[in-house]
């Protein structure tokens, strides 16, 4: 049986926020017809989830089995590992104007390009790593904005525990959250080396007891994409399933 494929197409974007233009890539259903509304997921490590996480063809599978809704992917690409380390970490010098271009710009925009629905429900942001963190602080801020986080092995520290503990309507984010069981010696931009799975286990605590619609589980593997592309089809099939 051949499955319809959607389109992929590239979106120069120039962000205020940031002083610079990204290349985004926009997953649109091989029904894709404006006539329709649809959720709208932006992936941090766009090219990476499209690439190595083979997103569109996970999609595309998903759509023709009908069992998700209606949803746009649209990829934030990052330049280097450099790059990506002062936009996404918790610290880094550029992860609030990264923020903003998110929530103020690039959320709007999407609104604007696609029939969307508004509001904070239709709207998701996932990523890997780093990638997740920043989908994660990117929720907590703007909660009205992004109402569904996806997290593949987010990078978490006491700023991101911070975050959460401080946050006061959990009921308005629906949290996907996977950690491998053997992320325990990973390997950072800066040289050094964490683990990541006792951090991810607090996390998850502190989400559990204030509340969060969430879906939390530990695979057995590591922090590479031969362990999160397994969980794609999982991730997105939860995240927007149309039985709810």
């Amino acid at each position: 049986m051949t499955i319809p494929m959607g389109k992929i197409q590239e979106i120069a974007f120039y962000s205020d926020s940031l002083q610079e233009e990204f290349n985004l890539l926009a997953y649109l259903p091989a029904s894709y017809s404006p006539l329709y509304k649809y959720t709208i997921c932006i992936v941090n490590d766009g090219k990476d989830y499209f690439q190595m996480g083979r997103l569109g063809r996970v999609a595309d599978s998903l759509l023709h089995e009908e069992t998700i809704e209606n949803t746009i992917f649209v990829g934030v690409p990052y330049k280097d590992r450099f790059d990506r380390r002062r936009k996404y970490h918790p610290e880094g010098e550029q992860q609030q104007a990264y923020i903003r271009f998110l929530a103020h710009e690039l959320a709007p925009y999407l609104d604007h390009t696609f029939p969307g629905y508004g509001v904070g429900h239709g709207r998701a942001l996932m990523g890997d790593s780093l990638g997740a963190t920043v989908s994660l602080m990117a929720a907590l801020q703007y909660p009205h904005t992004f109402g569904r986080v996806i997290m593949h092995s987010p990078y978490v520290n006491e700023t991101v525990l911070g975050a959460v503990k401080a946050f006061k309507e959990p009921h308005l984010l629906n949290l996907y959250h996977v950690i491998g069981t053997n992320e325990t010696h990973v390997p950072e931009t800066n040289g050094q080396y964490s683990n990541f799975i006792h951090p991810n286990r607090e996390l998850h605590s502190i989400l559990q007891e204030k509340g969060f619609p969430m879906f939390y589980d530990e695979f057995e593997g590591e922090h590479t994409w031969k362990y999160w592309q397994k969980d794609m089809a999982r991730a997105i099939q939860m995240m927007f399933s149309l039985h709810g």
